[in-house]
C-alpha cells in the first residue's frame, strides 16, 4: 500500500483552508504581496498571515515535522500523556466535589457532635420537628454490609420510609415500587446505576453480611429501583427499612440512628435553626452539630487532605514541563535549520513571517498531542468510572474539562514556539548563510 509522504499529508489537510483563504482574498482589499514578504504595502492582518502561511507553506511545515520522526513521536507523546494527565486530575477534582455539586441549600444534616459515626437517640426527632422553620425531618444510618464477600461495595443506608421522600424529592421511585417496599419488611431499592451494573432486575433476592456488629448475614427483596432528576444525583445508594434494622441490630444499638437530614421552609433561616437544635441538645448526653449539607459535603472532602491544592500542583509541573519539552524541541529544529531560515530571509520573507512559521510547527505538535491525550482520557474515564463509580460516583469527562484542555494545548504551544521563534525572527541573514 502506498503510503504518503510529509508533503502529501500537507496536501490533504488544508485544502480547505486554501479555499478559506482565497474567499478572504476575495473579501478584502487587493494585496500585492499576500506571502507577507518585506517591505508590502497593505500587508494582511496577523491572524490571516497566519492563515496564509500554514496553508500555503503547509509542504514546508509538514516536512520539517517529520525531518525527525522519532523526536517528533516523542513529542507528540509527551504532549498526549500531559493532556491525559491533566483531563483525569480535572475529573478527579470534579469527583471529589461531587457530593458539594449535589447538595440542596434547603437541607441541614444534624450529626453527633463527637463524630458522624458516633449515634443520636430517635427521640431526638419530636424535639427537632418542634423548632420553628422545619418542614420535614427524616433519619438514616449507615450499614457496614458487603455484597459477594466484599468484592462489590457500594453505600447502604437505613432509611425512615415515611419521611424519604419528602426530605429527598430528587430521588424518584415509581409509585407502585414504593408501595411494595411500604408493604415488604424485607423490602429494598437500588440506585438504577448500583442495579444496571450489578444486573439486578425487580424481585431478586439481594444477600449482605454484616460483621462489624456481628449481626451475620441479612436477606433484602428489591422492590424496586430509583433514579435521580439531576444528572449529579448520586444513584449508587442502597436502602432498607428501619423498622428491619431495629429488629436484628443488638439491644445496645436500638433506638440509635446515624444521622438526622432536615428541610426548611425557608432556607435563609438556616444559621437560626442550625442554632436552635444545637442549643436545644447542648450540655446533653448527646450533643449535636448541625450544618447545611454542603457545608458537610465540603467537609468530608477535606478529610482527604487538600486536593485543591495537590491537583493545582500537579497541572503547574505539567504545563511548565509540556514548556520545557516543547520549547526544546522547536529550539533544535530551529537550530538545525538556520540556512534554511537565512535563505527565507534572503528571498524576501518578513521577520514576522518566520516568527508564525515557528509557532505554526509548535501549534500543530501541541494540538495533535492534546487532541491524542483527550482521546485517551474519553476512553479511559468510561472504563474507571466502572471500577470506582461506587467509591467516586462523579467520574465524568466533561466537555469543560476537553475544552480547558485544548486550551492548555495551544497556550503550550505558542508559549513554547515563542522563544525559539523570536530566535529565528532575529537572526541576521549574513550570519544564518554562514550555516549553509
Amino acid at each position: 500500500m502506498h503510503q504518503l509522504g510529509p508533503s502529501e499529508i500537507g496536501g490533504i489537510v488544508f485544502p480547505c483552508l486554501l479555499l478559506v483563504t482565497r474567499v478572504i482574498d476575495r473579501l478584502r482589499p487587493s494585496s500585492k504581496n499576500a506571502c507577507g514578504l518585506r517591505g508590502s504595502k497593505g500587508a494582511p492582518s496577523s491572524g490571516l498571515r497566519l492563515l496564509k502561511v500554514s496553508v500555503k507553506f503547509a509542504q514546508i511545515i509538514f516536512a520539517n515535522l517529520f525531518r525527525k520522526k522519532m523526536r517528533l513521536f516523542l513529542t507528540v507523546g509527551s504532549f498526549a500523556v500531559a493532556l491525559f494527565l491533566f483531563a483525569f486530575l480535572g475529573v478527579v477534582k470534579m469527583a471529589f466535589t461531587f457530593g458539594a455539586g449535589a447538595a440542596v441549600a434547603d437541607r441541614l444534616l444534624v450529626v453527633n457532635r463527637i463524630s458522624v459515626f458516633n449515634t443520636l437517640p430517635l427521640s431526638y426527632e419530636e424535639k427537632i420537628r418542634r423548632i420553628p422553620g422545619i418542614q420535614s425531618i427524616t433519619h438514616d444510618n449507615w450499614f457496614p454490609g458487603s455484597y459477594q464477600d466484599g468484592k462489590d461495595f457500594f453505600p447502604e443506608f437505613v432509611i425512615d420510609p415515611e419521611q424519604q421522600r419528602q426530605v429527598f424529592p430528587e430521588f424518584t421511585v415509581p409509585e407502585n415500587q414504593w408501595q411494595a417496599f411500604l408493604e415488604d419488611r424485607q423490602g429494598a431499592i437500588a440506585g438504577e446505576r448500583i442495579a444496571a451494573r450489578l444486573h439486578w432486575k425487580i424481585g431478586d433476592r439481594i444477600p449482605i453480611v454484616e460483621s462489624m456488629n456481628g449481626t451475620g448475614s441479612w436477606e433484602f427483596n428489591l422492590v424496586g429501583i430509583y433514579h435521580g432528576r439531576r444528572p449529579q444525583d448520586d444513584t449508587t445508594q442502597f436502602w432498607f427499612r428501619w423498622d428491619y434494622y431495629e429488629e436484628k441490630v443488638p439491644q445496645h444499638m436500638k433506638g440509635q440512628v446515624g444521622w438526622y437530614t432536615l428541610r426548611l421552609e425557608d432556607l435563609h433561616d438556616a444559621v437560626r435553626v442550625s442554632k436552635a437544635i444545637d442549643t436545644e441538645f447542648a450540655n446533653s448526653g448527646y450533643e449535636t452539630r448541625t450544618q447545611t449539607e454542603s457545608a458537610f459535603a465540603a467537609e468530608m472532602v477535606k478529610q482527604f487532605g487538600n486536593i485543591q491544592l495537590l491537583l493545582l500542583s500537579v497541572g503547574i509541573v505539567v504545563f511548565f514541563t509540556l514548556l520545557l519539552v516543547s520549547g526544546n524541541t522547536l529550539a533544535i529544529a530551529v537550530r538545525e535549520r538556520i540556512g534554511e531560515l537565512g535563505i527565507f530571509k534572503a528571498i524576501g520573507f518578513s521577520d514576522f513571517s518566520i516568527l508564525l512559521f515557528v509557532l505554526a510547527e509548535s501549534l500543530i505538535i501541541s494540538l495533535i498531542g492534546g487532541i491524542l491525550g483527550l482521546i485517551l482520557a474519553a476512553v479511559a474515564v468510561p472504563v474507571l468510572a466502572k471500577t470506582l463509580g461506587n467509591l467516586l460516583p462523579g467520574l465524568t469527562l466533561s466537555p469543560f474539562i476537553l475544552l480547558y484542555g485544548l486550551l492548555v494545548a495551544v497556550g503550550v504551544g505558542i508559549a513554547g514556539g515563542l522563544i525559539p521563534g523570536i530566535i529565528a525572527m532575529r537572526m541576521r541573514v549574513i550570519q544564518a548563510l554562514r550555516k549553509v
